[in-house]
Formats: structure tokens, C-alpha cells, sequence
């Protein structure tokens, strides 16, 4: 297990310890808009997950949140209740053919302060189409920069599960990458490939990005493997590692069929309250820096 972690190196220099948890209605909000990629190559971590749940906790507690959904799944935008069949306007318009990010966003209908820029399945061929495109690798980020995403507190990016075009994209029109890792062995397989395309992207395209959060996801407290992945990711990664683990939880993986987040669909769950105690700590760490 720890030879998988050997090449996966983040630096700790902006990592800070958490304080007791909190219980305030309304958390911290940042000095200027943190923009946060939330990915990791491999399927089945909990990105969408973490992205929507996320988004709508900080939302709850006072928040202006956005949600790019750079997934050609679009998942984020139907667990957000968000309409994205091909007819709607979407994030691959922007990023193919330049419409403007504010021709796109709208607001979550179960959730006030929460904004989503949906994905559709035509996004699935983006990664073929922008190979011929200028800047084809800082063209989120472009669309980001001539956006007032001032407006916004947080800029969650959701990614696909791989290292292609898009999710280069999410780590170049990033500042913050949020690594969700699985407490499963195999989880922790790419884990330092993914750290060394960020640091490629920071060497060449994005000196700013910094690994700044990873969230263990499905923790299964009945089994000794899941500690011990925790423990390995903790020992290794120290303070960027949030105290607080997400639960397998079935509420989690039911709410998205309702087109609702955990939040709105089963607050009182394991899973809700879990989402909620990261997103504190997300806010107060971002506050306290």
C-alpha cells in the first residue's frame, strides 16, 4: 500500500490544522472566490459525490456557490436537478465554440445561492475536438477569467475520470485540487500519477495550483483495510488530509435518482452529516489562512 503513495509527493506548505469542529449557521466565507477542481483518474471515488455535496452544504450556510460540471455524464447537473439534454446550452459550448460561462449558468431549483454550469453528451467528443484548438488546454480557465465569478464564494469543478483534455483543463482553471480518495486498496492506484500531471501542469501551465484537500470517501468502519488506507493517506499526506471520512452511506447514492443532493434528500443521514462536517472544514480552513 505505501508503494503506491511513494511517488505522490504534495506540498504541505499552505496545509492547516483544523480546530475542534463547529456548529455555526453560517461559516466563514472566503476573502476572494476559491476556485477548487475536485478530481482523481480513477471511476467510482466519489468525485460527483463530494462536488455536489459539497456545493450544496456550503450553499446551505450562507455560500455563493457555482458547479462546473465537466463530466460528459453529466451527473453533478441531474443531482442538482438541473435540465441538460443535447438542446441545452452547456459547458462544451463554451469551451468548443467560446459562449460566454453567463449564457450557461443557472440556479439549482432545491437550493438558494447555488448556481450550476451544466454538462450535456456532447461534451464526450470535446476531448477530440479541442486537440485542434488554441490554448486548447487553458480554455475553462479563459472562460473563467472573463466571467465574474467574483460573485461566487466557490468554484466547484466536477471531472470525468480520466487525465485527458477536460480534466487538464479543470486543473489549469483551478487554484485548489481536491483529491477524493476511496478507502480501498485500489483506490490508491494512479494516485501518483495524478500527482504528477499536476505537476506538470504546475511547472508549465498553472504554477498557482495547489493540492490543497483530500477527502477519504466510502469509509466502511467494519473493515481493518479501510483504516489502514486512511491511516497510509493520512501518514503520508498529513494536514491536507480532512479529519472528517464520508460513510458508504445508501442515502448518498439514492439522493441523485431524485435529482437532489444528500443534503436536501436525507439531511438527518450518516452520509449528510458527514458532507456537512467536511464542507465546515473546508470554509474554515479556507478563512483561516
Amino acid at each position: 500500500m505505501r508503494e503506491a503513495l511513494k511517488d505522490a509527493k504534495v506540498s504541505r506548505e499552505t496545509a492547516v490544522r483544523v480546530k475542534p469542529e463547529r456548529r455555526e449557521k453560517e461559516w466563514p466565507r472566503p476573502a476572494e472566490c476559491r476556485v477548487v477542481t475536485i478530481a482523481n483518474q480513477k471511476g467510482g471515488v466519489g468525485k460527483t459525490t463530494t462536488s455536489v455535496n459539497l456545493a450544496a452544504s456550503l450553499a446551505m450556510h450562507g455560500a455563493q456557490v457555482l458547479v462546473v460540471d465537466l463530466d460528459p455524464q453529466g451527473n453533478a447537473s441531474t443531482a442538482l436537478g438541473i435540465d441538460h439534454h443535447a438542446d441545452v446550452p452547456s459547458i462544451y459550448e463554451v469551451l468548443i465554440e467560446d459562449l460566454p460561462m453567463k449564457d450557461i449558468v443557472v440556479p439549482a431549483p432545491e437550493i438558494p445561492n447555488l448556481h450550476c454550469a451544466p454538462a450535456n453528451l456532447n461534451l464526450a467528443g470535446a476531448e477530440i475536438e479541442l486537440v485542434s484548438k488554441v490554448a486548447r488546454e487553458s480554455r475553462l480557465r479563459r472562460a473563467l477569467d472573463s466571467y465574474d465569478t467574483g460573485m461566487f464564494d466557490y468554484v466547484l469543478i466536477d471531472c470525468p475520470p480520466s487525465l485527458g483534455l477536460l480534466t487538464v483543463n479543470a486543473l489549469v482553471g483551478g487554484d485548489e485540487l481536491l483529491i477524493p480518495i476511496q478507502c480501498e486498496y485500489y483506490a490508491l492506484e494512479g494516485l501518483g500519477q495524478l500527482i504528477r500531471t499536476v505537476d506538470l501542469v504546475k511547472s508549465h501551465l498553472n504554477p498557482g495550483l495547489n493540492v490543497s484537500t483530500i477527502l477519504l470517501t466510502m469509509y466502511d468502519a467494519r473493515t481493518r483495510l479501510a483504516a489502514q488506507v486512511a491511516e497510509d493517506v493520512r501518514n503520508h499526506f498529513g494536514d491536507v488530509v480532512l479529519n472528517t471520512v464520508i460513510p458508504r452511506s445508501v442515502r448518498v447514492s439514492e439522493a441523485p435518482s431524485y435529482g437532489q443532493s444528500v443534503m436536501t434528500y436525507d439531511p438527518g443521514s450518516s452520509g449528510a452529516l458527514a458532507y456537512s462536517e467536511a464542507a465546515s472544514e473546508m470554509a474554515h480552513r479556507g478563512a483561516s489562512e
